[in-house]
């Protein structure tokens, strides 16, 4: 099937499927083994080599999706982070890095680069000629992620790719939060786009997934490193992963919609301080993120006035769950203080304007009006709790 005539949707069904040759199933049969025969045969496969029958399938789906040549398939997004950083990276090196990141990446680099000689300078996003000025000759990666977790930062993609061909330097981007439905970064002249595959491209929280996508010659480069560090997936993990991605295209559109509709909502209400959605025009690089994504995203982070209590205001949620990650069919909320960037310092949180009042909430695909009057049954009711406490008056 020739990928570049047919639709989003289509390539999410259909591309990078096993064929049932025994029994024509509908679907891609799961092969489980992890031993297979090395005599006489083209390839030798083995799972922690990325290239059993299921995970090249699936490789091949999702490189189409970001329209690169390759994908490898690993067992988290961080496990797709640490391979893919530490393959381009080596002793006496360095990386220029958005200081809005995930957690996860951010003490990755912060607490385990020392230990490898590797040196590193964050960069402040809204200001673009920062990632030029803190360019040294060893420099070797520039590290984006857009919108970013939690704040829904957005980076100039095209700023930065531009700045990094000049001086010959890789580019790096986590795509997560938008995934392929609302952005592709390659074609925006980034070099590697690194997902955790936990949240959209799975979608129903039961899957703990990363991938990576790029030309052959970087895939390969990871590869080399990626059969020493072992952090391969499961076949039964990579079948539901491709089972997940076919509905990928019709469950983020829905929730672009959701997001954008409680994020208006939001705005308006008076129990709210601050609010990030770069589909607002309020927001401080809407510009930008109309001109690079086709659709704002699922998710959508808040602060409520101070005299609400956050902890309080989740328990008080009906409908959406208190959950650690994000991207599920189902809305789901957290504190990312307590959760993604735990591991920071609370300084290194306020320095990404972190607080500890901040709420990160991931939309479903939900009647929007129903997670709307969740939201403000938890704040009416959080309210009354407070006044009969008597922390807040009528």
């Amino acid at each position: 099937m020739d990928s570049t005539k047919k639709g989003f949707n289509t390539i999410c069904t259909h591309w990078g499927q096993l064929e049932d040759s025994q029994f024509n199933g509908a679907i891609s049969p799961i092969y489980l083994s992890t031993s297979y025969a090395f005599e006489e045969v083209e390839t030798k496969r083995y799972p922690r080599y990325f290239n059993t029958p299921n995970q090249e399938a699936l490789s091949k789906k999702i490189a189409r999706l970001e329209n690169g040549e390759n994908a490898l398939i690993f067992g988290s997004g961080m496990a797709a982070i640490s391979t893919t950083l530490l393959a381009f990276l080596q002793k006496g090196d360095h990386i220029i890095l958005q200081q809005t990141l995930y957690g996860g990446t951010a003490n990755l680099v912060k607490k385990e680069f020392h230990r490898y000689g590797i040196e590193y300078t964050f960069v402040n996003v809204d200001h673009i000629d920062l990632f030029e000025k803190e360019i040294r000759p060893n420099t070797k990666v520039i590290y984006i992620e857009t919108p970013s977790n939690p704040l829904l930062t957005i980076t100039d993609i095209t700023a930065v790719t531009s700045i990094a061909k000049k001086h010959r330097i890789t580019t790096m981007i986590d795509n997560t939060f938008a995934s392929p439905v609302n952005q592709t970064p390659i074609d925006l002249g980034v070099d590697i786009v690194i997902h955790s595959a936990t949240k959209y491209l799975g979608g129903h929280s039961d899957i703990l997934a990363g991938a990576v996508v790029s030309t052959k010659e970087n895939i390969n480069t990871i590869f080399q490193l990626g059969i020493n560090l072992g952090g391969s997936l499961s076949d039964f993990t990579v079948w539901m992963l491709e089972r997940s991605i076919k509905t990928l295209g019709l469950r983020v559109k829905q929730q672009n919609k959701n997001a954008k509709q409680v994020a208006k909502w939001l705005h308006k209400n008076e129990d709210v301080k601050t609010i990030y959605y770069p589909g607002l025009k309020t927001h401080p690089n809407h510009h930008i993120a109309k001109k690079q994504m086709k659709g704002y995203g699922g998710m959508v982070s808040f602060e409520l006035q101070n005299y609400i209590c956050p902890a309080l205001f989740q328990k008080n949620l009906q409908l959406i769950k208190s959950s650690m990650s994000l991207a599920g069919v189902e809305s789901t909320i957290l504190s990312p203080a307590v959760t993604s960037h735990a591991l920071l310092s609370p300084e290194e949180r306020l320095q990404q304007g972190i607080t500890d009042n901040l709420l990160r909430l991931s939309i479903g695909i939900e009647n929007k009006k129903d997670i709307i009057a969740d939201i403000q049954q938890a704040i009416n009711e959080t309210k009354k709790e407070l006044v009969k406490t008597k922390k807040i008056s009528e």
